[in-house]
């Protein structure tokens, strides 16, 4: 079957949505900065989703942890899955976070597993981008 031109089947694109618009609206949170000192060599954004599980800062952590060390863990971890499938597009990785609960006297608070996404796709020129997400942001 020979390949057809989309846009004269389904006409022009009405809308597209980029990563510089998920960007602007929140959806996306740059990391880029901080990825380049973690050793990224390509811009690196995560979900809103993954900010908010793993990398904010829970209510009663405050004193203990803080969201750029929170971030630089994330990153170094994407970093290690990542070269470790480097022949990947997507890399699922495994990390542990301590959540906050109520009691903060409960000594059983154990780590909580969580499995991002590490995704090398192209950004709105065709460049190469990283975009570090949950299976339901996709």
């Amino acid at each position: 079957m020979a390949t057809q031109d989309f846009t004269a089947v389904f006409g022009p694109v009405v809308v597209a949505y980029t990563r510089a618009r998920a960007i602007d609206d929140g959806f996306l949170v740059d990391v880029s900065e901080t990825a380049r000192e973690a050793g990224f060599k390509i811009p690196v954004a995560v979900t809103r989703t993954v900010w908010n599980r793993l990398v904010a800062l829970p209510e009663g952590y405050r004193g203990f942890q803080d969201e750029s060390g929170r971030l630089w863990d994330l990153l170094w971890m994407a970093g290690h899955y990542t070269r470790r499938a480097s022949d990947r597009d997507r890399v699922r990785m495994c990390v542990l976070v301590r959540d906050i609960r109520k009691d903060l006297r409960d000594s059983n608070r154990a780590p909580r597993k969580h499995f991002p996404i590490v995704a090398l796709t192209a950004g709105d020129a065709g460049e190469p981008v990283i975009t570090i997400m949950f299976p339901e942001d996709d």
